[in-house]
């Protein structure tokens, strides 16, 4: 076993993080938990701040903010990681995002034991080498697999009406509502989260511009410079509010644009 190894937590449920500090520090008490965070916001923050000073991170997938992969998104993760959820819809993107593991909830010590175990033995076959075989293999993985969702079914005064996702040119969430609004003018209420609709939807047609939209590049009309780096984005049908893209996220949100 590995010693003097130092763990990173990311989970937003106090119980479950310490549950698992418990289990790994029994199955070697030289592991170092250095840091807990409960959020995106957090995570992003001090990894910022503390760049690669770890080994390992023990990340859930849902947190209270979003998803996890959004982390991996806006910082450059170069250590392993094992996604811990009680989830198992996420395990393509999980192994895109440095995933040497994928653990479902609820576990115990013989899980967390076993993938402990496969990390040491990565570790000893040099991870980065790993690394790439896995992403090659998983890019075949998700080429092969994946369908993105085409149509949406919406409940609507008593009706089932099906909605294109081609046809959908934003995505709008509102105290905990989300709504999609198509390009003739249409508005209906999903339930589907924002955080679901990232995994659902096409990632070539369909962008997170942030917390409160996903939008169509069908459906953008300019792009404007704006404050503190962020972008403007101008949308059809033009919702109440504006549609920004923060600064950390512009760089990747031109690319999208552009390919």
């Amino acid at each position: 076993m590995t010693q003097n190894l130092h763990i990173i937590i990311i989970e937003d449920e106090a119980a479950t993080a310490r549950n698992l500090e418990y289990i790994l520090q029994e199955i070697n008490p030289d592991i170092k938990i250095i840091v807990t965070l409960q959020s995106i916001t957090e995570s992003v923050q001090w990894l910022t701040i503390n760049g690669n000073d770890y080994d390992l991170i023990f990340s859930d997938i849902r947190l209270s903010d979003g998803l996890s992969f959004e982390i991996f998104r806006q910082i450059n993760i170069k250590k392993p990681v094992i996604f811990v959820t009680a989830y198992n819809d996420y395990a393509i993107e999980a192994f895109r995002n440095n995933g040497i593991d994928y653990v479902l909830k609820p576990f115990d010590r013989e899980e967390i034991q076993r993938t402990m175990l496969k990390y040491n033995t990565l570790i000893a076959a040099d991870f980065k080498r790993e690394q790439t075989k896995t992403a090659a293999l998983l890019q075949q993985l998700q080429s092969a697999t994946k369908q993105y969702k085409k149509s949406f079914l919406i409940h609507y005064c008593g009706r089932l009406i099906p909605v294109e996702a081609a046809k959908i040119n934003w995505f709008y969430t509102a105290n905990e509502i989300v709504y999609l609004h198509t390009g003739d003018g249409r508005q209906y209420v999903t339930e589907f989260t924002l955080e679901q609709l990232e995994y659902e939807l096409d990632p070539t047609l369909f962008f997170r511009a942030n917390r409160q939209f996903i939008i169509n590049k069908n459906a953008i009309d300019t792009v404007e410079y704006f404050f503190n780096g962020r972008l403007l984005v101008k949308i059809h049908p033009l919702p109440q509010e504006q549609v920004l893209v923060s600064k950390a996220k512009a760089m990747q949100f031109r690319k999208w644009l552009d390919q």
